[in-house]
């Protein structure tokens, strides 16, 4: 990778739309060879130094916020602590959702073994489909919905794990989701990514006050399934 397509930029912050399968930055828990990084992508791109403002985990695309300088970072995690940003991510999952909007309120163990932690997750259904083609020895056709997701706190793998836990598992998810509805997505759609994209931010600039709104265009493989399930006019 030599470049990332940058969302929004000016002298305090820079959002780029991270692809999948691109880490932040280096961390351990990388366990290939040769992974990339998209702080040191950014900051060659830029010519400059560059600081995460946050993290997305590394099979989900989307909108990545960094700083230019280090002096304006906490004004902008500020927001994140105090909620007045609104974060709003697209996923396909399996099944159909219980309600069309709903809100997902189940407590997450801290790095997944540690004590209890407040958890929501708002939600809405953009859009259902049922394809005639067995993905699961129990039924003889195939269920999955669009959704738009609101995470109202900052969990680890947070929105994977809520959809989980009420087995509307994302598709492409290898750590939480269902494995055969992964297998089936392989074989069928030649689709090897998790199909979780974070979609939009909005807030009010740290710095300026302004209200600011980015968006990241879907991926190529997350635009393919909307095609093939026909949702192209929902987002």
């Amino acid at each position: 990778m030599t470049e990332l397509e940058i969302l929004f930029e000016d002298e305090h912050y820079i959002a780029v739309n991270k692809p999948a399968g691109v880490m932040v930055h280096r961390s351990s828990i990388a366990k290939d060879d040769d992974p990339v990084y998209a702080m040191q992508v950014l900051r060659d791109q830029m010519g400059h130094h560059v600081y995460p403002i946050h993290r997305i985990d590394r099979p989900t695309s989307g909108v990545l916020w960094f700083a230019r300088n280090r002096e304006v970072v906490p004004a902008f995690q500020e927001r994140f602590i105090t909620k007045d940003i609104r974060k709003f991510y697209l996923t396909v999952v399996r099944g159909y959702t219980k309600e069309q909007e709903g809100l997902i309120d189940y407590p997450l163990r801290k790095k997944l073994k540690k004590e209890l932690q407040e958890a929501q997750t708002a939600y809405l259904s953009l859009g259902q489909v049922e394809i005639p083609v067995q993905s699961s020895p129990r039924h003889d056709s195939s269920r999955y919905s669009l959704v738009r997701a609101y995470p109202l706190t900052g969990r680890m793998h947070q929105i994977r794990r809520h959809f989980a836990h009420e087995r509307n598992y994302i598709i492409g998810d290898n750590t939480h989701g269902d494995n055969r509805q992964n297998r089936f997505f392989r074989m069928h759609f030649q689709m090897h990514h998790m199909l979780l994209h974070a979609w939009s931010t909005a807030f009010d600039h740290p710095i300026t006050g302004k209200k600011i709104t980015v968006t990241a265009p879907l991926p190529d493989h997350f635009h393919k399934i909307i095609t093939e399930f026909g949702w192209q006019e929902l987002v």
